[in-house]
This record gives C-alpha cells, structure tokens and sequence, in this order.
C-alpha cells in the first residue's frame, strides 16, 4: 500500500491539540509510512506541542475575526484568503484533513474542500464551534465528544474524546490495581508536587493559559485557610507572574505531568474546557467548573452531563469569589 499523507488541523489552545495529538499518534503507530502534518499558526500553542510530539507544523496566516465591529473587519477578507492559499499548498496531494476545531480548521476546511480532500472533523465540545458548522457544510463524516442537541452534529457520531497517553496510562492503572495501591500511587503523587503527608489537594488551573480571574480569587483564598489540612496545587499559566510557593501553596507556570496532578487531587478547580470535563469524568474527579465567560457559550454546556452524574458544580465567574468558595469548600 502507497504511503498516504494525512493533515491535521486543530490550533490555539489544548483543548484542540491534544485530541489531535492522541489521534494523530496512533495513525502513526498504525499506518508507520503515512505522512502526517499539521497545520498550525506562529502564535498558537502547536509551536510547542506539535513538534514536541514529533511532527511536522506547517504555518499559515491567523485570521483574526474580531468579536464587535471595528475596522479590524475590514482586513479579515485579505487574511482569510492568504491562510487558504497557504493551506492549498500543504493539503496538494493529501489524502484526508482530520479537523478539530479552532481558528486554523476554517481556511483548510475551504482549502480542502476546493481541492476535494476528504474531510473528517471531531467537535469537542457540547456547543460546536463557528470553524466546525463551516466545515459541516463540506463532509457528512462528523463526531462529537458529547451529544449535540441540534445542527449537523446533533447526527453526529458519538466518539468521545481522545485522551493523551498520560492520562489513558493512568485511567488503565485505576482499574488494573486494589484500592490500596491506588492509595499509595495517590500518596507517591501527592509526596512528588511537595504536599504536606495527610493533606488534601485542590488542583487548580485555568487552561493552558492560565485565567487571570481564578488566579485571583486563588490568591486571596489560600491566605485564608491556613488552620485546614489543604494544600493548592495552582497551574497559573505561562504568560502570568508565577506567586511564591509555601507549604500550603505549589504554584507552576504550567504543569506538564497532569495525570499525576489528577491523580493527587481531591478536588479540582477549572475552565469547563472539553477536554478537562473528558479528563475529570474518565479519573473520577470532583470539579468546580467556572466557564469561560467568552466565546460561543460552550464551556458553559460542556459539564452538563457531570453535574447530572453529581461529579461537578459550575458556577459563573462572578459568582467565584473568595467568600463563596471558603463557604462551599469542605462540601465540595
């Protein structure tokens, strides 16, 4: 069989990189002569992610749609069709584009489709995206991580989503090991990120690029509970200052082993991204979810389904303040 060439599209933030990456991984490890390469943008996280992974990023132009009227409108023709040259010039001769959503996937949903590749696109979230309902008009081979209520995805098929290695490797260990192994891998975790033995842990993050607005409410908390046996695990993001750590506070710019940050958390606190409901929902997690008040709402619909399962709580970012959350943290 010719060796084939598959494109994948998915750029920005986590939540659409690391479903592309676990795919992506296991085309390869599958098909070991194909060709994969994946579209991406100078400024998106892929710059890191992709090549970390070993794969090829081809780069093409952001199109940025500002969000309310404002001359910025004017330039989004010029950069919308600049970004489908440059992804006409990656997907000759390819085979499939795989898209996941986010600002790369519409111009190489039209480059693909002028083309005629074949599409296949996966839509996390519960509310699909604006690149995902274009690219729907072009290819009936849909999937979805959770039911979707009504559109093109609502016929979706319900795949779930795909899970990095880290985090399968650990979902594998929980139903392969006895409670008291379980245990001790969880005290191990817990002793590795420098927690205090008998504490209990809140996992705290905001995405992969932190939240400004968690952060804060984080950092007058944990001044706060100081006579509790709890210790804050805070991913605060790479782009924000990094606090000082104390015995009661771990703080990373960003943490790279999150599957042992799961495994020593008692409860998390999050963004409602689609990938971490996933992650939370396959570990057995509790979760605050405190949605992304930006967007086209997913993040607020995302969790729905955990908090049916009585695994999560979501709460409106200005309803997420120091007091609410001292008020509700031994419940939770």
């Amino acid at each position: 069989m010719r060796s084939r060439k598959i494109v994948f599209a998915g750029g920005g933030t986590a939540g659409h990189i690391q479903p592309a990456l676990a795919v992506a991984r296991l085309w390869k490890k599958t098909h070991p002569s194909d060709q994969i390469i994946f579209l991406g943008t100078s400024s998106g996280l892929e710059t890191k992610l992709v090549p970390e992974a070993g794969f090829d990023l081809h780069f093409i132009t952001r199109v940025r749609v500002p969000r309310s009227l404002s001359p910025e409108l004017l330039k989004v023709p010029s950069s919308l069709l600049r970004s489908i040259r440059e992804s006409k010039e990656t997907l000759d001769g390819a085979d499939l584009l795989i898209g996941f959503g986010g600002y790369v996937c519409a111009p190489a949903y039209l480059a693909a489709h002028s083309l005629k590749v074949p599409i296949v696109i996966h839509e996390a979230n519960a509310a699909p995206g604006w690149a995902n309902r274009l690219g729907a008009r072009y290819t009936d081979a849909l999937a979805t991580g959770t039911p979707v209520s009504d559109g093109p995805f609502a016929q979706a098929l319900i795949t779930g989503l795909p899970l990095r290695d880290d985090i399968a490797s650990l979902l594998s260990a929980n139903r392969s090991v006895d409670e008291s192994t379980w245990s001790q891998l969880r005290g191990k975790a817990k002793s590795d990120l420098g927690v205090r033995s008998g504490d209990k842990v809140i996992l705290v993050f905001g995405g992969s690029q932190g939240s400004q607005a968690i952060n804060e409410v984080i950092d007058s908390t944990r001044r706060m509970i100081n006579d509790r046996s709890i210790t804050i695990v805070h991913s605060v993001g790479a782009s924000n200052a990094l606090p000082v750590s104390d015995e009661k506070y771990i703080a990373f710019s960003y943490i790279e082993d999150m599957a042992s940050a799961y495994l020593a958390a008692d409860l998390v606190i999050a963004r409602s991204g689609a990938i971490t409901c996933s992650e939370v929902r396959a570990l057995g997690k509790y979760a605050l979810f405190i949605p992304l008040p930006i967007g086209n709402g997913e993040q607020s619909v995302n969790a729905d389904h955990l908090v049916e399962m009585g695994r999560a709580r979501v709460l409106d970012q200005k309803s997420f303040t120091p007091t609410w959350l001292l008020d509700n943290m031994d419940s939770m």
